[in-house]
């Protein structure tokens, strides 16, 4: 039977530490979160085995929720089966990862757009911004890579287009499993929250169309710093996920 690495054993007890879990949930949405969690803030990394028996040890269910949890994952994108490994991070090439962040290009600026027009209230946005800065200065990179991508989804979360929110979501997901070498050196988390701060100001003053283009901005420049690091055995630092 396969085992996970002491690492992973730990990705999972961290998870499970942290992580803001309804005490009413299943046991299949509590094993999705859990697991969820490790992926979005790196501690699961690309290409690492998801193996049920020991996710099942340690949330302390038996193996189906947890397998139900890592079908949903796949249809997801975040989860892959590999014909040796079993369940297994998921891991993108440089051409996937382009695809999802060209397509972020197109969608997001627009959601942020119409949810700026629509009435957006910045303070969720400001509170994430904010809790993204105080993590990036305590060197808490798991707990801003999950403070930026809230941010990233009260912008456009307003947008009135549920499934365009979904898609964003997913695609959102999707950049965790971007792993990044030099990520500090290609722009690093002081670069991202202050051109945040500036969507953010744009987007008080209710200019929708400054928004998009400041996103859109940021997202592209995002992708000029961080691309030509992109290699797929990348080993960041705990939480240096692509966030922007």
């Amino acid at each position: 039977m396969a085992e996970s690495s002491p690492d992973a054993m730990a990705a999972f007890r961290l998870s499970l530490a942290d992580a803001e879990v309804d005490p009413l949930a299943n046991r299949t949405d509590r094993a999705l979160s859990t697991i969820k969690r490790g992926i979005l803030t790196n501690r699961l990394r690309p290409g690492q085995q998801l193996v049920e028996a020991d996710i099942a040890e340690v949330l302390g269910m038996s193996k189906t929720p947890v397998r139900e949890a890592l079908k949903t994952l796949v249809g997801t994108g975040l989860v892959a089966f590999s014909r040796f490994k079993g369940a297994i991070v998921r891991e993108l090439d440089a051409d996937e990862a382009a695809a999802i962040y060209d397509l972020r290009l197109l969608l997001e600026p627009e959601a942020a757009r119409r949810a700026v027009t629509a009435g957006f209230d910045p303070g969720p946005a400001g509170v994430a911004l904010d809790r993204a800065v105080a993590a990036g200065e305590a060197g808490d990179n798991a707990g801003m890579s999950l403070a930026n991508r809230e941010f990233h989804r009260h912008l456009y979360a307003g947008c009135g287009n549920a499934l365009l929110v979904d898609t964003l979501d997913g695609l959102k997901d999707q950049t965790a499993l971007v792993s990044v070498s030099g990520w500090r050196t290609a722009g690093g988390w002081r670069t991202e929250a202050d051109e945040h701060r500036g969507i953010l100001d744009a987007a008080e003053r209710g200019d929708a169309d400054a928004v998009a283009t400041a996103l859109r901005a940021h997202i592209a420049e995002f992708v000029e710093r961080v691309m030509p690091h992109l290699t797929g055995a990348a080993e960041p630092a705990d939480g240096d996920t692509a966030a922007g």
